[in-house]
């Protein structure tokens, strides 16, 4: 707008930003007040909250995220760092992180390490230079480099993985052993007993899954044949070439529950390929019940994993609980059993 002065002189009148004195003068409080409601440190009643919150929409006034990142000596945001953004399960959980966070007003950096620890140190390393106010993980890496994280961190949470050294570190997961168990005891009941298991990396100690496969065969009565088990690295062709060598080496296995989806999807092409009918020769079942499995012929029997849940509630206890973090042991979410036409009854003999 022009107004013309006293001198008959055109004058520039801008409109002025609110400022915090503006807001505290308009709800009749002080300005360390204001600043607690907006930053959520110390104390304010809900009445006093409300009279700061009222007067700052009116005003229109919006805080400065540099000037109380300079103030706090941090960024804001939440690091998150997960395998492979193009995953399935992890794009559900990325989402999940990615609601929760909208809901309470913070933005999150999103970065992959592709099972790749030293990457991963990297991507920590640049988030805790960049001071973010947390760390959401899918964890793959060392030990120490996530003891240094926490120190410097204002809270780290890990999602559906923990690291066995940092029991401290709160975590969020699936009820995966469940989830293993409903499938075994599916199968078995089915009455196979010859149950081929794709799982984990070679060379390192069983996993979550791996453990509740063994125990439950041996609950039920059910010999564990090593050779039966069989490792895969989280790749495509390692799962293929898992897959397929397990049921090229024991015709005789009637059933194969896969650890993965990568491994699920790895086991329904071997066996299209070997001229195997499912479920008259094999019965196949997995871990992580992604799209693709509904559309197969037959569809395919698998375990659901909450990974949207386990994103929202790891945001929730990152951002909204401190106080319960780490305390009871890790959230366990359950996990449910999908059952369709890709598991039926023993046949005697595979044609």
């Amino acid at each position: 707008m022009i107004e013309t002065g006293e001198r008959g002189g055109a004058v520039m009148a801008e409109r002025r930003s609110a400022t915090i004195k503006d807001v505290a003068a308009a709800a009749g409080v002080g300005i360390a007040t204001v600043s607690r409601v907006f930053s959520g440190t110390g104390s304010a009643s809900a009445a006093t909250r409300e009279r700061v919150l009222a007067a700052a929409r009116e005003l229109d006034y919006r805080p400065s995220a540099l000037g109380r990142g300079l103030k706090l000596r941090r960024s804001g945001g939440i690091g998150l760092v997960v395998p492979d953004v193009t995953d399935p399960f992890c794009a559900e959980l990325v989402a999940g992180v990615l609601a929760c966070a909208r809901t309470l007003g913070e933005h999150v950096i999103v970065d992959a390490a592709h099972g790749d620890p030293a990457r991963e140190a990297e991507i920590v390393d640049r988030l805790v230079e960049q001071r973010v106010d947390g760390i959401i993980a899918l964890p793959a890496g060392d030990q120490a480099d996530w003891r240094a994280a926490a120190r410097v961190c204002s809270s780290v949470v890990f999602a559906d993985r923990v690291l066995p050294g940092l029991p401290d570190v709160p975590s969020v997961l699936a009820d995966d052993a469940g989830g293993v168990r409903s499938l075994a005891e599916y199968l078995v009941g089915l009455g196979h007993r010859r149950i081929g298991f794709l799982g984990g990396a070679p060379g390192r100690p069983p996993g979550v899954r791996e453990r509740a496969f063994r125990e439950t065969l041996a609950q039920l009565g059910v010999p564990v044949e090593e050779d039966l088990i069989v490792a895969a690295r989280p790749a495509r062709d390692a799962a293929y070439a898992a897959a397929a060598g397990l049921l090229q080496r024991r015709a005789d296995a009637t059933a194969v529950l896969a650890a993965g989806h990568l491994l699920g999807e790895a086991a329904v092409l071997v066996a299209r390929e070997l001229d195997l009918r499912v479920p008259a020769d094999v019965s196949i079942a997995m871990m992580d019940d992604v799209a693709w499995a509904e559309l197969c012929d037959p569809p395919l029997t698998a375990v659901a994993r909450p990974g949207h849940d386990i994103g929202y509630r790891a945001c929730e206890l990152l951002l909204r609980e401190p106080a319960r973090r780490g305390r009871g042991g890790p959230v366990l979410l359950p996990t449910e059993l999908v059952v369709r036409g890709s598991c039926g009854p023993l046949r005697t003999v595979r044609r």
